[in-house]
């Protein structure tokens, strides 16, 4: 009996390693756009925080310091939507197994 629940926990943790990895590719899929100043900049990123374009408007282009600030609000951005969209992606998976809210996988 007791290898049998041994056993049966060790599918199990393998089907949530499986699920998990599935979950995983499939953020990966995902992309969302950060945005600053009404979106004179935008950064498009993907939900493994890999920055896939980045786009200036002309308007903004001619003072490199509000510049460089209005590019780190936009990455600030996406990264914050980026964790928003993995959180709800995972809540799914996470639901039951029993971890406390606000608790982040490691990825």
């Amino acid at each position: 009996m007791m290898k049998g629940g041994i056993a049966g926990l060790m599918k199990q943790a393998q089907q949530m390693q499986e699920n998990m990895k599935k979950a995983q590719d499939a953020l990966g899929q995902i992309d969302v756009e950060g945005a600053a100043a009404s979106g004179a900049v935008k950064v498009v990123m993907s939900c493994h925080h890999k920055v896939k374009r980045v786009v200036i408007s002309d308007a903004v282009m001619d003072d490199r310091e509000m510049l460089e600030d209005l590019i780190v609000t936009a990455l600030n951005d996406a990264v914050a939507k980026v964790e928003a969209a993995s959180s709800e992606k995972m809540a799914g998976f996470t639901a039951g197994m029993g971890m406390p809210p606000g608790f982040k996988l490691p990825f």
